[in-house]
């Protein structure tokens, strides 16, 4: 093995293979031609040629690697405007929730990759038991090779860049399909990849009706998906046929439970951002309330004024307000908001602009569990709240639905937080806040069972992309014969000394 191969610290790679230009590809393919697929043998093509490039060992140089990460940064911090104007056209987000929510946390991932990959690639050595004496044992950070991500159009640059980041850190080679639901920010991502790639080590498709079908029937290395638990069913059969691993980033819907010992006005004002953010479309956004009944109506009375301190009197005229990403999400939505059962109510909202697509956040009271509006992940500006009094019958609604992908529970008592928290299996909780777990690159962001398999962000969506390969070394200059036959009493008691029973 070579010691590019051996080491992924060194700072050279496989001499025979043309060396990637830090400007960019080298033969970029023309603008027109870039991401078309016209078959499933066209994808295949363009993974084989990826799959060779990956064998040349020319990503597995940690300086490669950040050489990519860093020319990634500057082509962003260039071209800012561009991605922000593409988010804005797509979902209607302000320059600020654009940033805060998507660019931004793709500039905190690079940062922590470039302050932390050369630890993080670095061979371990591992202790090694007696019983393998005279030998050392190392763990090696290896890539998978061609790994696929498949991101959404809810937060098209973030869940797209995000995972880019972990896979090139990692050492992969990156297939990227972004969503034709987001077409403004697909086609920057198109061109950011093109501009800045070799297109056998990364490449964006250009989405179409056929293309998640012909992906599915090419191999890959690793699958990394965000999108519905549906969908998520058919990624994981088809990469069953190859034994790909996969990482399920899925939906679900995500409760709050607020207590009534809770600071209510700050409940009101966090749940209010959060439940607004991407105008409800957040795959972590809080899907429906549960709340106590001596603090309900205190509640929805905070929740209405917070959403108009952040949106004015007219919330569908304040520029900051996003809207639904096309009309079929638009009319789910209104559906579920219209076709409420008697016993319900509008406490607030429910004011919609067809032309824009967009929908006052509305929140409905008098829920029970079988309404529509729990029928399903909303995805939009809608929020069901029901009242509790026994804690135990509020667990029951929250176990009824299958492993919601976060957990919200404003409470000041340690106690009840910790109850709420041992009793829902979920992917991830905030306590007095919502959303904001998924944001921090210090902790792996990811989902369980139904709402999702594995995670990544920073060091855990590094794991994510990489095969820790076990290796031990044997010297060749003693060789004990304990292992060997023949067996006597007297070597099963020397086993016995390097593997004791207690």
């Amino acid at each position: 093995m070579s010691q590019t191969l051996d080491n992924p610290n060194a700072a050279g790679a496989n001499a025979s293979v043309p060396r990637t230009s830090d400007a960019g590809a080298t033969a970029a393919p023309a603008a027109g031609d870039y991401g078309v697929a016209t078959s499933v043998a066209d994808v295949q093509n363009q993974v084989n040629e990826m799959q060779a490039f990956f064998e040349t060992g020319v990503t597995l140089p940690v300086a490669f690697r950040l050489r990519q990460l860093r020319r990634l940064q500057d082509y962003l911090v260039a071209h800012e405007r561009e991605a922000l104007d593409a988010l804005r056209a797509d979902l209607g987000k302000s320059a600020f929730e654009a940033y805060a929510t998507e660019l931004g946390l793709v500039y905190d991932e690079i940062r922590l990759y470039l302050k932390k990959l050369r630890r993080w690639a670095r061979p371990r050595r591992v202790p090694t038991s007696l019983a393998h004496f005279p030998s050392t044992s190392t763990v090696y950070p290896r890539p998978y090779g061609v790994a696929a991500v498949l991101s959404p159009w809810n937060y098209p640059l973030q869940l797209s860049l995000v995972p880019l980041v972990d896979a090139i850190g990692a050492g992969n080679c990156v297939a990227l399909k972004p969503s034709k639901a987001s077409p403004h920010t697909s086609a920057f991502l198109r061109t950011l990849c093109r501009e800045l790639f070799d297109p056998r080590y990364v490449y964006c498709w250009r989405g179409s009706s056929e293309m998640n079908d012909w992906l599915l029937q090419v191999e890959f290395d690793k699958i990394l998906f965000t999108g519905s638990p549906r969908v998520g069913k058919e990624i994981m059969a088809a990469a069953a046929q190859n034994l790909t691993s996969v990482t399920l980033e899925l939906g679900g819907k995500s409760p709050v439970l607020i207590a009534a010992d809770a600071d209510i006005r700050r409940a009101g004002q966090r749940i209010a951002w959060g439940k607004c953010l991407n105008a409800g479309q957040t795959c972590v956004g809080p899907d429906y309330v549960l709340v106590h009944e001596d603090v309900a109506d205190q509640f929805v009375e905070e929740l209405e004024a917070w959403v108009h301190k952040y949106y004015g009197a007219d919330v569908l005229a304040s520029p900051d307000y996003p809207r639904m990403i096309n009309q079929r999400h638009y009319d789910m939505v209104c559906k579920l908001i219209d076709e409420r059962p008697e016993g319900t109510r509008i406490a607030f909202g429910g004011g919609r602009n067809a032309d824009t697509l967009q929908i006052e956040p509305t929140a409905v009271t008098g829920v029970t569990i079988d309404d529509p509006l729990m029928s399903q992940e909303i995805f939009g500006p809608a929020l069901p709240i029901i009242t509790w009094r026994d804690l135990d019958e509020a667990l029951a609604i929250v176990r009824s639905i299958k492993h919601p992908l976060a957990c919200y529970v404003f409470s000041q008592s340690r106690d009840f937080q910790q109850r709420i928290l041992r009793a829902v299996r979920c992917g991830g909780a905030t306590i007095n806040d919502v959303v904001i777990h998924a944001s921090s690159n210090r902790m792996g962001f990811g989902g369980v069972q139904n709402s999702g398999i594995g995670a990544y962000h920073g060091k855990v969506g590094f794991d994510a992309f990489t095969h820790y390969q076990s290796t031990m070394r044997k010297s060749t200059l003693i060789e004990t014969g304990i292992r060997n036959p023949p067996f006597d009493e007297s070597k099963l008691k020397l086993l016995k000394l390097f593997m004791p029973g207690r």
